[in-house]
């Protein structure tokens, strides 16, 4: 089934967008580039929070943000409410987040993993179906910003 990815990085993340693009559109994807347009210094968290808004904004859909290292980018899109941003690193990482934290925004350093990896952890990212079950009442939880656990942790 046909899916829709936005994607944003950074200056530092680039170099690698248009080898993104095309394996997602290789995969029967559509994406959507919401930029930058040039690898010119720019602030992660305005691109981060662009796309957490365009995934918002179109249900069922997803993301990729990339910077250098990934995590102030996914750091920076967390910060939206209703998007699970997760920093990968591999395979497990990748298959895992959409299985059990119903990640709605992959991420990765561009400095970080390589293109086989980067390859690997966007195929099983898109083919991945969150669970739910046990997992569902955790995503609830993140959704709602409440652990439970409140003032008893003194």
């Amino acid at each position: 089934m046909s899916k829709k990815f936005y994607i944003a990085t950074d200056h530092a993340g680039y170099a690698v967008k248009a080898y993104v693009k095309e394996i997602v559109t290789d995969l029967g994807h559509e994406i959507i580039d919401l930029g930058p347009d040039s690898a010119d210094r720019v602030d992660y968290p305005d691109y981060a929070h662009k796309c957490a808004h365009a995934v918002l904004a179109d249900p069922g859909s997803f993301g990729i943000l990339i910077c250098g290292t990934g995590i102030g980018i996914s750091i920076s899109a967390n910060k939206i409410q209703g998007i699970r941003a997760a920093l990968c690193h591999d395979h497990y990482t990748a298959k895992l987040t959409r299985q059990h934290n119903d990640a709605n925004i992959l991420c990765f350093g561009e400095r970080v993993v390589g293109k086989g990896v980067i390859e690997d952890m966007i195929e099983v990212f898109a083919n991945t179906e969150f669970e739910g079950g046990r997992h569902a009442g955790r995503v609830a939880k993140i959704e709602e910003g409440m652990c439970g656990l409140g003032a008893d942790l003194g």
